[in-house]
């Protein structure tokens, strides 16, 4: 996959060389050019640009990437704008960082795939969860068992929780679905939370797209759910 990554601090350069050692063709993007300078050997090309100028962001590959991550953190305003001339330029796919709350509630407002906390995720876990190209959360229990929180596959939507079966088929358990919610945050600006639900209690409950289940598994078993999830 192809990633361009705005924003080469600590959190972006160390995401980037770690997305290039995984096989990914990385461009990285920072208006430091010693930032640049540093990370430029590591990756496929990198860029000294201010990404808060429509006119030198558009010189990126916008069109040409899987996804944007804007992973700037410390100045806010930069952040913002960066996010808001991305959605202007049409991009699809955007992650973007967030420092706080507040931030992260603006955030919200622009829709975008996805917020990223590093205060809760490490760049590690992040790189993961890419490469089983889904949104996942996992911790380890033991050498073999893991807890994955991971969105339930497009082939499970509409068939009842009770007949999953994961154990039979998969060799894993479900733990816990959350659901997601229409909430407001505390800008009042609407947004989806997720709650938890309890689908042991009602056998008629289905599967519905964006649910998220949380399972206990070994790591055989979760590689056998998502080469199912790729056919």
């Amino acid at each position: 996959m192809r990633y361009l990554i705005i924003g080469l601090g600590i959190y972006g350069a160390n995401l980037a060389i770690d997305l290039t050692n995984m096989g990914h063709e990385v461009i990285g993007a920072d208006k430091n050019p010693s930032l640049v300078e540093s990370i430029k050997d590591f990756i496929s090309t990198a860029y000294i640009i201010d990404s808060t100028d429509e006119m030198s962001l558009s010189v990126l590959p916008l069109k040409n990437v899987d996804l944007v991550i804007v992973a700037i953190g410390e100045n806010f305003g930069a952040s913002i704008r960066t996010v808001a001339l991305l959605k202007k330029l049409e991009v699809k796919h955007i992650f973007a960082r967030a420092i706080d709350k507040l931030h992260e509630a603006i955030l919200e407002g622009f829709h975008i795939d996805r917020i990223l906390t590093p205060e809760q995720r490490a760049a590690s876990d992040l790189v993961n969860e890419m490469g089983l190209g889904a949104e996942i959360e996992s911790m380890r229990i033991d050498d073999e068992h893991y807890v994955l929180k991971f969105p339930a596959p497009d082939f499970f939507t509409g068939s009842r929780y009770d007949a999953l079966d994961l154990r039979k088929t998969y060799g894993m358990d479900l733990v816990a679905v959350s659901r997601l919610k229409e909430s407001r945050n505390l800008l009042g600006v609407n947004s989806r939370t997720l709650q938890r639900i309890f689908p042991e209690e009602d056998p008629e409950m289905e599967v519905e797209k964006g649910d998220e289940l949380v399972c206990i598994g070994t790591a055989d078993s979760y590689r056998k759910l998502f080469a199912h999830v790729r056919l």
